[in-house]
């Protein structure tokens, strides 16, 4: 396992040097999506009207913060259940998205945009969303304001801590965690 230090947007490139298991400090701009936006920006693909960013290169993180307190940027933002974006996630990895942030695992057909497209899987640290909000440098509402904490947000990171769960090559740390466990 390796440590990098990686730059939005995400090229094939950033995503083809990671491996399962590797742990990577991300910075640059994300943007914040759940199941909610998902359906609005696959709509949006699907009729072939504008996203309200660019997917090139571009890493979601399937968050919904809390409201911040004054002073801050952001509010408590820790990742949601990743599972609930699986059926919108491979239209817009076909589209240009190179990273997903979430907790817990993704269906097949996740896994398999990820290997076709070259994007990755990136898991953050559950519970952990008032250490992870101090890691949000800048963040803003650009569309869906009416969804309230699920609004897509574009938010500008420093270090932010993440660990790969599904590379490019088909594999799946939690499966390999699973695997290592069973042979003891």
């Amino acid at each position: 396992m390796a440590e990098y230090k990686l730059q939005t947007p995400l090229s094939d490139e950033d995503v083809s040097k990671l491996k399962a298991g590797d742990i990577v400090y991300l910075s640059g701009t994300l943007y914040t999506a759940r199941d909610a936006a998902h359906k609005r920006l696959v709509e949006l693909i699907l009729n072939g009207e504008p996203l309200p960013f660019d997917l090139e290169g571009a890493v979601i993180y399937y968050v919904g913060p809390t409201p911040p307190k004054p002073g801050e940027v952001i509010g408590s933002a820790g990742p949601t259940t990743s599972y609930r974006m699986d059926s919108y996630a491979p239209i817009l990895i076909e589209h240009g998205l190179k990273g997903m942030i979430g907790k817990g695992k993704r269906n097949q057909d996740v896994k398999e945009a990820c290997k076709k497209y070259k994007a990755v899987y990136f898991g953050a640290v559950g519970g952990a969303g008032a250490l992870l909000a101090k890691r949000i440098k800048d963040a803003k509402v650009i569309a869906y304001p009416e969804l309230g904490p699920e609004a897509v947000r574009e938010i500008v990171v420093e270090d932010f801590p993440v660990v790969v769960v599904n590379d490019t090559y088909g594999n799946d740390l939690y499966e390999e965690g699973r695997k290592l466990w069973a042979k003891q």
